[in-house]
């Protein structure tokens, strides 16, 4: 099971990450490759406790349904529901949304365990760190896939 917790793991997303052109073309989906740096950044922003920390109604009662398939080995399905904090339409700037997202990644990492679990998320609510850490995995894959990277 992928994690981003993993030394390994975050390794190799670090260097999908790194790969990733500007100029990639989507294969699903609305957002750009700087917009969806920035949407990936907000997320992890989020895990490490730096970003919205209130769990709305519906993730309540649909959570215990579906989080187990969230944090399963299988990748998101496409053009998957996208809870409104993480919504971004607006131009950014690729190289700084990335450099963005690298730190994001870094300073969760570096938080540890403990501190992931103090956050919550604002679809799924309070979660362990080993599932943040699959979450935060799987939900990076999917948009580094997004762009064939």
């Amino acid at each position: 099971m992928w994690n981003l917790f993993d030394d390994h793991d975050r390794k190799l997303i670090l260097d999908r990450i790194s790969r990733l052109p500007a100029s990639a073309n989507r294969h699903w989906g609305k957002m750009t490759p700087a917009q969806a740096l920035t949407h990936l950044a907000i997320a992890i922003e989020n895990a490490a406790g730096e970003g919205k920390q209130a769990q709305g109604l519906l993730g309540k009662i649909v959570t215990p349904l579906i989080l187990w398939k969230v944090t399963d080995d299988k990748p998101f399905s496409h053009n998957a529901p996208t809870d409104p904090s993480f919504v971004v339409s607006d131009e950014r700037d690729f190289e700084k949304e990335k450099a963005r997202l690298v730190a994001a990644i870094g300073r969760l990492s570096a938080g540890g365990l403990r501190r992931v679990e103090k956050s919550v998320h604002p679809f799924f609510g309070r979660l362990t760190a080993d599932q943040w850490g699959r979450l935060a995995y799987k939900h990076l894959d999917h948009h580094l896939r997004q762009f064939g990277g």
